[in-house]
């Protein structure tokens, strides 16, 4: 099986330690980055018609910094003021790090997991007599999240403070890849809205996560290589180890890590008409 190109459909690694680099030497395989979807946030008309009112609550759940930022932004728009007691729990020690952007790190009471929910479940239990907020978007995955909580009998409430919106991929064509790999069922949706008449042909596709693998067959494609699982537990070690039951692909002349922009697609298409 012969692999060229891999599409990634998240932004460029900010540094040069991303798996990916590594696959892409190892295989020999360009591999290419663009985010297929964009955050847009609630507005505050928006937000008002869903009645949460934020001093309600004195713990917060932050499964990302993008939850965040919004939650921020909304408690300065609606001119709340949050308290010093406040709680806030966060999924990793780096979400947790981020709030020192928006509060005093040290005066408030932080918590923090290990890239699992189950990790905050002893300290939310612990205090659960507290009011939790969950900031998300209007993307319906924080099931397993809200499951857990609702298990957990405490009072707590879903606050959709952010939109994940289709970027414009016309820059690209699905069909000048061998691969393309999807983190979240928006960068799905994005596809097919860009593509709406898409056919996938020998176009292998790879997810990560349960719910994504979900949102491919539902859109009646073709899941080639899912990820996690025992023995793949990361998305490129599922790609390598199908490619290796597939039979490993011939080494082309040159191979390149390359990441493809809008403006750099565009640039390049413009130089080409001059």
């Amino acid at each position: 099986m012969k692999i060229k190109r891999i599409l990634v459909s998240q932004p460029k690694p900010e540094n040069d330690k991303s798996p990916y680099f590594d696959l892409s030497k190892k295989i020999n395989a360009k591999v290419d980055f663009l985010q297929f979807t964009e955050i847009q946030g609630v507005s505050l008309k928006d937000f008002r018609k869903s009645r949460v009112n934020l001093p309600d609550y004195n713990a917060v759940i932050f499964t990302g910094k993008t939850g965040m930022d919004h939650y921020f932004r909304l408690c300065e728009e609606t001119k709340f003021n949050v308290p010093e007691t406040t709680k806030y729990y966060c999924m990793t020690e780096e979400i947790s790090f981020y709030l020192q952007k928006f509060v005093q790190y040290r005066k408030r009471k932080i918590f923090f997991g290990k890239n699992k929910f189950e990790d905050l479940t002893p300290l939310i239990t612990k205090y659960k007599t507290d009011t939790y907020l969950l900031p998300c978007s209007s993307e319906n995955n924080k099931v397993e999240i809200l499951k857990k909580l609702k298990s957990l009998k405490v009072n707590f409430c879903k606050s959709v403070m952010y939109d994940t919106v289709s970027s414009d991929l016309k820059i690209i064509n699905p069909a000048d890849y061998d691969i393309i790999v999807f983190y979240s069922p928006a960068s799905v949706k994005a596809l097919l809205d860009n593509f709406p008449d898409f056919k996938q042909g020998e176009l292998k596709i790879a997810t990560f996560g349960t719910i994504t693998a979900k949102a491919v067959k539902d859109a009646g494609l073709r899941l080639d290589i899912p990820a996690p699982t025992v023995k793949a537990p990361s998305m490129t070690m599922a790609i390598e180890q199908y490619l290796d039951k597939s039979g490993k692909p011939e080494a082309p002349v040159q191979t390149a890590t390359t990441t493809t922009t809008p403006k750099t697609k565009k640039a390049e298409t413009e130089k080409k008409s001059k």
